[in-house]
């Protein structure tokens, strides 16, 4: 579904990205791990057309993706779902999840999806008319997550979804995740924690210093020393 060959991204004069490739098949969950300013979440930045590559190729269900301005993403099928959120903090938590589904006509549909991400959500539900500025992290998280289901995608880019958030938000916020996996949704997954991360995808890959130096499944990254010394904390 998702080929990307020879990405480069660079900042001035730093390449942050060095020519990587990788590819996520339908249906498949696939984690991008790896420390801090390895690259990762500017390599998703990039597929979401939010950062103009240096280099390279990405292409989507076989189009070439680069020429296309962000907003014509969601279009095509794709849903980012950012680091840090990205919620509208003076909208409402409705208002937010119905600018998700803001390129799509069909209401009646629309308004069926709204009800299974409430679904998927029920805290969401409760804070139906609170503004979104004022939601805790996680419930902000809850939001991100449920507005990008809105555009119904065929592929979702999460990026980071458990940063700063409390250990009982993660759990319920990876829950939905491998909810919505397992109804067939391709994910690409970018997160610092690879042991949640590699639990829940089939595939890895390991980027180090902006490129991929280890890609294996994910349960045999798991077993790997190498990769549980340096990002498994063992």
């Amino acid at each position: 579904m998702l080929e990307v060959n020879g990405l480069r991204v660079s900042y001035g004069g730093i390449q942050a990205v060095r020519g990587i490739s990788f590819h996520v098949n339908e249906g498949e969950m696939v984690a991008l791990i790896g420390a801090n300013g390895a690259g990762k979440s500017s390599t998703l930045r990039a597929l979401a057309r939010l950062l103009d590559p240096a280099g390279g190729s990405v292409r989507y269900r076989g189009k070439e993706l680069l020429p296309l301005p962000p907003h014509a993403l969601v279009a095509e099928g794709i849903a980012l779902v950012p680091e840090g959120r990205g919620v509208f903090p003076r909208m409402t938590s409705l208002e937010n999840l119905r600018m998700g589904a803001y390129a799509r006509s069909d209401k009646a549909a629309i308004e069926q999806d709204l009800e299974q991400v409430l679904g998927h959500f029920p805290r969401l539900k409760e804070r139906g008319q609170q503004l979104a500025g004022t939601l805790s992290g996680g419930e902000q998280q809850m939001l991100a997550i449920g507005r990008a289901l809105m555009s119904r995608p065929r592929l979702m880019l999460l990026d980071e979804p458990s940063m700063g958030l409390a250990p009982i938000m993660v759990q319920k916020i990876f829950e939905v995740i491998r909810t919505v996996a397992s109804d067939g949704m391709t994910i690409l997954l970018v997160e610092q924690n690879a042991k949640l991360a590699l639990e829940v995808s089939q595939r890895g890959y390991v980027m180090e210093s902006g490129e991929i130096t280890v890609t294996n499944e994910s349960t045999h990254l798991l077993a790997d020393p190498k990769v549980r010394a340096a990002y498994l904390g063992e």
